[in-house]
C-alpha cells in the first residue's frame, strides 16, 4: 500500500448535515403529502441535476410547469436550502482540522450546486481551511463519474495511489477506486478514525 499523502473529503453528510426533509416539515405538515413531494416531484434526480451545473431557475421552471399547483413548495426548496444544511459534524471536522495541522495534503471533493456551496462556505469557516475544493456544479461533472475525479487529480495534482478518498456514498467511493484513489465509506467519526488507523494515519 502506498502511503497516503492526499486526503479527500466530500462534505454533505461527512462534515455537514444534510436533509432536505427539514424545512419541509414547515412547509408541508402533512407526512404523507409531504413525503410524495419530496419523492414524486422535487427528487433526489431532480435536485442532482442543480449538483450538476443546471440553474435553479430553470430547474423550478421545469417542475412547475408540470405541477402548478405546487409552485410555492418548489421555490421552497432553494429559498429554505439554509435549513436543510442545520450544523456541522463536529467529530467529523475535528479529524479534518486534525489532518491539516499534522501536514497532510487536505482537500475537498463535493457534489453540490455553486451557489449553495457559497451560502455553506459563508456559514462554515471550516469549509475554507482546506487546500481547496472541487464543486460538482462548477465544473459540470458529479461523483460517481470519472471525470469530476480525474479533474480533481489534475486541479491539484494528486497522485491517486497516494489519494485517500472518504464519501457517505457507497457508489462514489467506487468510483474513487475506479479512478484508481484509494476510499473509505463514512458512517460516523469513529469508524472514520479506525478506517484512517488501517492507513498508518493517527488523528
Amino acid at each position: 500500500m502506498s502511503e497516503i499523502r492526499h486526503i479527500v473529503f466530500d462534505i454533505g453528510k461527512v462534515l455537514i448535515h444534510y436533509d432536505p426533509e427539514l424545512p419541509y416539515r414547515r412547509l408541508i405538515p402533512d407526512e404523507g403529502k409531504r413525503r410524495r413531494f419530496l419523492a414524486e416531484i422535487c427528487t433526489p434526480e431532480w435536485n442532482v441535476e442543480q449538483d450538476r451545473g443546471r440553474t435553479w431557475e430553470e430547474a423550478e421552471a421545469l417542475l412547475i410547469a408540470d405541477y402548478p399547483d405546487e409552485a410555492e413548495n418548489i421555490r421552497g426548496f432553494r429559498r429554505n436550502w439554509h435549513e436543510m444544511v442545520p450544523h456541522a459534524y463536529e467529530e467529523s471536522v475535528a479529524i479534518m482540522e486534525a489532518l491539516i495541522e499534522r501536514g497532510y495534503d487536505v482537500t475537498m471533493l463535493t457534489n453540490f450546486a455553486s451557489d449553495t456551496f457559497v451560502e455553506a462556505r459563508g456559514r462554515y469557516a471550516f469549509l475554507n481551511k482546506p487546500r481547496g475544493v472541487t464543486v460538482s456544479g462548477d465544473v459540470r461533472a458529479i461523483k460517481p463519474d470519472r471525470a469530476i475525479f480525474d479533474h480533481h487529480v489534475s486541479a491539484f495534482g494528486l497522485d491517486p495511489k497516494a489519494t485517500l478518498f472518504i464519501d457517505d456514498s457507497a457508489k462514489n467511493v467506487e468510483g474513487a477506486r475506479a479512478a484508481g484513489w484509494n476510499a473509505v465509506l463514512f458512517t460516523d467519526a469513529g469508524t472514520l478514525r479506525k478506517d484512517l488507523d488501517r492507513y498508518g494515519i493517527e488523528v
